[in-house]
């Protein structure tokens, strides 16, 4: 009776060590890919824009999130869709109905025209840009996992959900008490 209950606590010990090697190696896994887009963002001037409005829908609609990558204005080309950055403001993303060569700016700059998919009219002004990111694929619906992923309880629950794994797997374990008979022989 006694070493069937030592049999299932054993067991049960074990399968809580797996289950946490397990969530250990995932934890693992999403720190790495954490660090590789951390690194594409900074080598590749990729970005991720959270769409809270739907000029741009049915393409992009309100809620998505798309992933952009940063392009010289000489590169632009009517109909692809871009993210300008605009000067106390927060940037848009719309598509380019027109591109031309910048006024003032250098030889590499583009004076270029936008309207969003959803809008009846083009943007009011045109913008004159050096760099803009050109919108990749999108994906509707995440936006908003990816506002809640930043706020305050949602990075304490990670942090100690984090810390309580790292603690439980690395926590000292008890040793088996060797046998008084392989004690004896040794």
């Amino acid at each position: 009776m006694r070493s069937e209950t030592r049999a299932r606590t054993r067991a049960r010990a074990r399968g809580l060590a797996r289950a946490g090697d397990v969530l250990l190696a995932l934890a693992a896994v999403a720190g790495a890919t954490c660090i590789v887009l951390a690194i594409a963002t900074v080598v590749f001037d990729v970005r991720v824009t959270l769409f809270s409005t739907g000029s741009m829908s049915p393409t992009i609609p309100a809620g998505a999130a798309a992933v952009a990558r940063g392009i010289p204005a000489d590169e632009i080309e009517v109909g692809d869709v871009v993210t300008v950055e605009r000067p106390g403001q927060l940037p848009i993303t719309h598509r380019v109905t027109s591109v031309g060569p910048s006024a003032g700016g250098s030889a590499e700059a583009r004076l270029i025209t936008m309207r969003g998919d959803a809008n009846v009219v083009p943007d009011p002004f045109p913008y004159d840009v050096e760099r803009v990111r050109l919108v990749v694929f999108a994906v509707p619906g995440v936006a908003p996992l990816f506002a809640a992923a930043g706020t305050p309880p949602v990075m304490a629950a990670v942090t100690v959900a984090a810390t309580t794994l790292v603690v439980a797997m690395f926590w000292p374990r008890r040793r088996r008490r060797r046998t008084a008979a392989a004690e004896g022989a040794g």
